[in-house]
């Protein structure tokens, strides 16, 4: 069983930046590919983007490149998020997750476990 918690959310105005953090505990081994997806209201999960632990190769949704950053610090079993140049429409609840089975996807299917997500908020 994996734990993950995130962190970090919040409210800014649009063009702001934002870091969200993911605190990743009580597994056994290490998970293959770790991701963040997001869910809006009346809205299904997106994808946003996901990272190869072992390699760190990265994927991103097309609404996020070029704005968002996905990285990882092993040694502290954590994962980030950072977003910059926010948009009203990036407005959503974001949720870390856990995979094992492949990466270079940011499809919910690729993976396990998910946290219970924190809130950011992007005014216009």
């Amino acid at each position: 069983q994996v734990q993950l918690v995130e962190s970090g959310g919040g409210s800014v105005q649009a063009g702001g930046s934002l870091r969200l953090s993911c605190a990743a505990s009580r597994y056994t081994y290490s998970p293959y590919c770790m991701g963040w997806f997001r869910q809006a209201p009346g809205k299904e999960r997106e994808g946003v983007a996901s990272i190869f632990t072992g390699a760190g190769s990265t994927t991103y949704a097309d609404s996020v490149k070029g704005r968002f950053t996905i990285s990882q610090d092993n040694a502290k079993n954590t994962l980030y998020l950072q977003m910059n140049s926010l948009r009203p429409e990036d407005t959503a609840r974001y949720y870390c997750a856990a995979g094992y089975s492949y990466c270079g996807t940011v499809a919910a299917r690729a993976f396990n476990y998910w946290g219970q997500g924190t809130q950011v908020t992007v005014s216009s």
